[in-house]
């Protein structure tokens, strides 16, 4: 990871290390918030949370105009406090766990692509993020 050009999104969820824990590796918690906005959709969450493990989860627009895949590897996991993967495209994201007395906070840092701005990129995982958040809080 390029330390200098890296971009960090962060939130805190209000809700116990297990169940944000839960919800971020679980598939069938997946699909319901991996997606940056209501007209898009994660319909397939495969995830084998292990260093060396793979992980796949397709972003569709729920109207069938476009779809991708986010993929790639494990390279460290560590529960309930850090997980590392490397993309297919081989950029690298981090995301650090922290408990803290109002409930647990996100970091998640990566890599940014090339295509995009990274204010549209810090905006998209951001906006993720607060899907992930809204949804655990829920359960």
């Amino acid at each position: 990871m390029n330390q200098d050009n890296t971009i960090t999104v962060e939130t805190m969820v209000h809700a116990p290390m297990e169940k944000v824990w839960e919800s971020w590796t679980k598939p069938e918690h997946i699909v319901n918030w991996a997606f940056a906005s209501d007209d898009w959709e994660a319909p397939v969450a495969e995830n084998d949370l292990r260093v060396g493990g793979k992980f796949k989860t397709v972003m569709a627009a729920k109207d069938k105009s476009a779809s991708f895949d986010f993929a790639g590897v494990y390279t460290d996991v560590q529960e309930h406090g850090f997980i590392e993967y490397t993309m297919d495209d081989g950029r690298v994201v981090s995301i650090q766990f922290v408990q803290l007395p109002e409930g647990i906070k996100i970091i998640e840092v990566f890599d940014p692509e090339k295509i995009n701005s990274q204010e549209k990129q810090r905006a998209g995982w951001q906006a993720i993020l607060d899907n992930f958040k809204k949804y655990t809080e829920s359960l």
